[in-house]
Order: C-alpha cells, then structure tokens, then sequence
C-alpha cells in the first residue's frame, strides 16, 4: 500500500514540508527529517514552527523561543530550511494555507507533507484535509508491516496512491517528556543520551524555559 518514493513524478522538485509546534524540537525530529530527506530524495526541506495551533490545548512556548529551538536543532543540516511563515501569520495555522503558498511559489515541484503516526491518526480532523491530499503526498513516519499499511489508509479508499510510510526505528523520546525534565531542574545537555541537540539544551537551560515561576 502506498507508493514508492520514484513514482511520483518530481517535475520542478521535491519539496518536503515538516510542521509542528517544536516546543521543544528533540533528536527524533532531526531523525526524521533526515530519514524524509533520504527516503524521498528531496531537493528541500522545509521545517516549519507552528503558530496559533488550532488543535492545541496547551499553551504553547513563545514564538520566539520555538523559532530560535528550531533553528539551532537544523542548523547544518542539508537541505533544510527553517521557514517561519506560519509564526508570522495572524489567526490560527492551517496546513493548507502553508502549501497552497508554497505551491504558488515553486510550480510544477511536488510536496511531501510529512507527520508522525500520532498526527495521521486525526488527519481527518484536519482543516480541508482532501484538499491537502490533492496538494502533498501524505508521509507517516511508522514502523508498520504491509498488513498494518492496509489498516493505516483503509480510511481512504480511493487515495492510497496519496499515502506512503517512511521506515523509522523506535525512538523514546517526546516533548512531554522533555518538558517535564526541564521543569524538574534535569540536565539536557548530558551526551550522548540527552534527548535533545545540545544547543537546544543550552537554550532551554539559559532561558529556563518550561519551569513554573
């Protein structure tokens, strides 16, 4: 189920969007977006921060300190570009008005919307979610057998060819949790098991971010 990475056609490019709220951005994100950028063959990553994220409770960090997280997680990594439009735009942020602007601004490339298993799993919850099909092939980043694939997009009949998984091994590590320990005084900077890129942790420990009072 799905398809493979050399069936769509890249005409102008390939052009991978990786959103979230980064609050913070951790390993497994650098580890996603590099297994993307593998997988796929893209020309360019775009990793965008959430703004006014419609479909969170929580409060999220300042957009100051998730733009300035983000691009210390990316710095040097190929292809990638910190793009922060969406923290820019007034309103909620709905993904599909992040790519109908980048279709408009690079025509003819194909856009690769990629998102963790625990994003797909509300997908349909998603504003103008058929429209974002018709735009993007959608990427899950899961560890699931080709059975597991049929479940996965059984909600879709009709699109599978809109849909492919990216091999990712288990990694445990969340923001939750990394919150968490920062507001529990914990070290985030401790190589080689911090669970986020040293100068993140830097950043989070200068600012104290995530700590009550």
């Amino acid at each position: 189920m799905g398809l493979s990475p050399g069936s769509v056609l890249a005409r102008a490019g390939r052009i991978g969007v990786f959103g979230g709220s980064f609050d913070p951005p951790h390993k497994a994100h650098l580890a996603l977006a590099q297994a993307a950028i593998t997988a796929l063959a893209l020309d360019a990553l775009r990793v965008i921060p959430t703004g006014q994220a419609w479909h969170k409770a929580r409060t999220l960090s300042p957009a100051s300190d998730r733009l300035a997280m983000t691009r210390l997680a990316f710095e040097g990594m190929p292809k990638v570009t910190v793009d922060a439009r969406e923290l820019q735009r007034p309103g909620p942020t709905f993904t599909i008005d992040t790519l109908e602007a980048l279709q408009t601004e690079n025509k003819g490339s194909q856009l690769y919307l990629i998102m963790g298993g625990d994003q797909f799993a509300a997908f349909r919850q998603w504003h103008r979610w058929q429209a974002i099909v018709e735009l993007a092939i959608i990427c899950i980043a899961e560890r699931v057998t080709f059975a597991g694939q049929q479940a996965l997009f059984g909600a879709y009949s009709g699109l599978e060819n809109r849909f492919l998984t990216i091999s990712m091994p288990l990694m445990q590590v969340s923001a939750t949790q990394i919150r968490q320990l920062a507001a529990s005084g914990a070290s985030l900077t401790d190589e080689p098991n911090a669970p986020v890129p040293e100068a993140v942790g830097r950043y989070i420990e200068r600012n104290r971010l995530y700590r009550s009072g």
